[in-house]
């Protein structure tokens, strides 16, 4: 890695070729490091069994693997001027690479979670890097389907995971959720080296980089996930350790803030928000962010708590989400020619929100095919969504701030993931307490369809064991956890009626958004 005095070639007149080639190579290690975040999703059973390790224990696989990206996606813009694309990718991926297989030679919980924390911080600079390269490498008609590209693969990678880790898992073992990056790592590692080289490496950079800055985001964004992510589990504040860290990152994040707007060169420039397309953008990738991971994340509980879904009928059910994002993504592409970008993301969003609203009449019963309709809406929703979004976000801006605005652009969607699993995590604890007692008010003894129902079940496990005192209790016993199935069924409806109405935010702040699309903002955007 070596600084050179040679001049550039302007990236967007290098050989469409040459262009594509990088483009999809980079498109690759972020597709994998995207992934990763939910692959593990429907199979942490199994690895829990393979490792000996405790629910607690288990959500640590998810949790050091987001803490890690989210304190290094805002970084990668600072990174790559310091060492260049090429070099941070490509190192990046072999870094991702390594750890992968690490994850899976893993011989307990406590070398999961430290090669999945370094998996998480190795592989994060890819995801931001690939949203600049697009602005940089392409001009306003290519961007279209680059942007699309992103937008396509940002949405599917988080959607499929379970769907792909629940299929392998079930078909050879949880190892294989790991070895799986190997082969397109070790492609990524030889290939971007030889195919990005659009900017250079200025080591003179670290010697005025901005530690300090550095120093207080990871305290903030590292204690803000830790408190989201356990908060729930650990009754928040009532946890001495939670509270510790909920001071760190409400102190760290002040002075983070005060020195992002004061310090001549900051590690995020946090002044982009002022873009008036930028900040609504990355309010959007914020809102959007809550609609993809937290139905990621509740759906996959739902069918494994309230049906008894396996790994693999929950990748089954999840299936459908992918197929309607393919089917969106050639339907976008063609009306991206013809069609304001405004009006599609416009309708995207309604998509997305009705989507998810049209869970909320959520029955204890619900498979694949009550899904099908909510996940179609989902699918289509995300894929007319997220590409207009990158587009207003990152083409208001000119290509000296993408680098830094990429980043928080990204953490943006990371953050708004974070905050809405932990508060669907809250209102699945909270709430099923609240569910329960109001239908336990209508289960009293003295009711003839009680009366029924428990004088059924306790003549059929009396005529199974002959013991009725037993089976009279047993009745009972099953009567209350049909109780709380029925309650938990509730409590889902609500967290998906949470998340739809965060759609109506995203629909109100574009009617503030200036016209965007494919070209390419002044140099002087501000």
């Amino acid at each position: 890695m070596t600084t050179s005095s040679a001049p550039l070639i302007n990236p967007m007149d290098l050989p469409t070729r040459t262009k594509v080639i990088a483009f999809a190579a980079m498109c690759l290690g972020f597709f994998m490091a995207t992934l990763d975040i939910q692959i593990v999703a429907s199979s942490l059973r199994d690895i829990g069994g393979g490792l000996s390790a405790s629910q607690d224990e288990l959500s640590w696989v998810q949790t050091s693997y987001l803490i890690a990206e989210i304190i290094v996606i805002p970084m990668s813009g600072w990174l790559t001027r310091v060492f260049s694309t090429r070099w941070v990718f490509a190192i990046s991926s072999l870094g991702f690479t390594i750890t992968s297989m690490l994850c899976g030679l893993a011989w307990d919980i406590n070398s999961m979670i430290l090669f999945r924390g370094l998996q998480g911080a190795l592989g994060a600079a890819m995801i931001p890097t690939v949203f600049t390269t697009a602005f940089v490498l392409f001009g306003p008609k290519q961007r279209l389907i680059a942007s699309t590209t992103i937008g396509a693969l940002a949405t599917l990678a988080p959607t499929i995971g379970p769907v792909i880790g629940g299929w392998i898992t079930s078909v050879w073992s949880w190892h294989w959720l790991f070895y799986l990056n190997l082969v397109p790592g070790v492609v990524v590692t030889v290939l971007v080296p030889r195919v990005v080289n659009f900017d250079r490496a200025d080591i003179s950079l670290l010697k005025k980089g901005d530690y300090f800055g550095i120093l207080l985001m990871s305290g903030f964004l590292g204690c803000l996930e830790y408190v989201l992510e356990e908060g729930p589990r650990k009754n928040w504040l009532g946890d001495d350790v939670i509270l510790v860290c909920t001071w760190v990152c409400v102190i760290c994040g002040f002075l983070f803030l005060v020195h992002a707007f004061t310090a001549k060169e900051p590690i995020v420039d946090l002044r982009a928000l002022a873009v008036r397309n930028f900040g609504i953008g990355s309010l959007l990738s914020f809102i959007t962010g809550i609609g993809i991971f937290c139905t990621v994340f509740l759906t996959p509980v739902f069918l494994a708590r309230v049906r008894g879904f396996d790994s693999l009928q929950i990748g089954v059910a999840l299936l459908s989400v992918g197929v309607f994002q393919l089917l969106g993504l050639v339907v976008y592409s063609t009306l991206a020619r013809f069609v304001d970008m405004r009006w599609l993301l416009v309708a995207g969003l309604v998509m997305f929100g009705v989507g998810c609203y049209l869970y909320v009449p959520l029955t204890s019963d619900w498979g694949w095919q009550q899904l099908l309709l909510p996940q179609a809406l989902r699918g289509f929703g995300q894929q007319f969504a997220i590409p207009p979004i990158v587009t207003m976000a990152l083409g208001s801006l000119p290509p000296s701030r993408l680098k830094s605005a990429s980043g928080l652009f990204n953490l943006m969607r990371n953050l708004g993931g974070a905050i809405g699993i932990a508060v669907a995590s809250t209102m699945l604890n909270d709430r099923l307490n609240l569910h329960y007692e109001r239908l336990d008010e209508h289960v009293s003894v003295g009711r003839p369809v009680i009366e029924n129902l428990l004088h059924q079940q306790t003549a059929q496990l009396a005529a199974t064991a002959g013991d009725a005192l037993n089976a009279a209790n047993a009745g009972l016993g099953m009567l209350n956890q049909l109780l709380i199935r029925e309650a938990l069924t509730l409590t889902f409806s609500d967290a998906f009626y949470a998340v739809a109405l965060c759609f109506v935010v995203g629909l109100l702040s574009v009617l503030f958004s200036r016209p965007f699309g494919n070209v390419a903002p002044p140099p002087d955007a501000h």
